[in-house]
């Protein structure tokens, strides 16, 4: 059985279903169906391919080169496609800022005079927020 279409091969229009058969029982139903959403269905079969690839390697890209027999800038490259053929943007690792030499020494100070941890005199040197629990 083939899969459902949902847009229209022509114009990309969305499809509505009018006739469902049940193949046991022989009942028919005539009427106007729309599909569930699915957001996967904007994916060609090449980008559903890679998905599962993806979720079989539990997204370990070094899995993911041995199978493909890809590169990682591929294989990412590849994995932003998807991502922005669901209409998402992938994410930037944002690096946190580091802070300026003023406060640098501030820290510095209050991790000598006994007042911070070396842990956290460490991550605030490091741009980190505080954790919360």
């Amino acid at each position: 059985m083939n899969p459902m279409l949902e847009r229209c091969p022509v114009c990309r229009s969305e499809l509505v279903v009018t006739r469902l058969h049940c193949p046991n029982c022989q009942t028919t139903i005539e009427g106007n169906f729309y599909p569930a959403s699915n957001p996967f269905a904007a994916l060609t079969p090449e980008q559903v391919q890679f998905l599962l690839t993806f979720i079989r390697c539990e997204g370990r890209f070094t899995r993911m080169e041995e199978e493909l027999d890809l590169s990682y800038p591929t294989l990412r490259n590849r994995l932003n496609e998807v991502i922005r053929a669901l209409g998402l943007e992938p994410g930037r690792e944002e690096i946190p800022p580091r802070p300026g030499s003023e406060e640098r020494l501030r820290i510095l100070d209050e991790l000598a005079q006994g007042l911070i941890t070396p842990e956290e005199a460490r991550r605030r040197l490091l741009g980190k927020r505080e954790e919360t629990p």
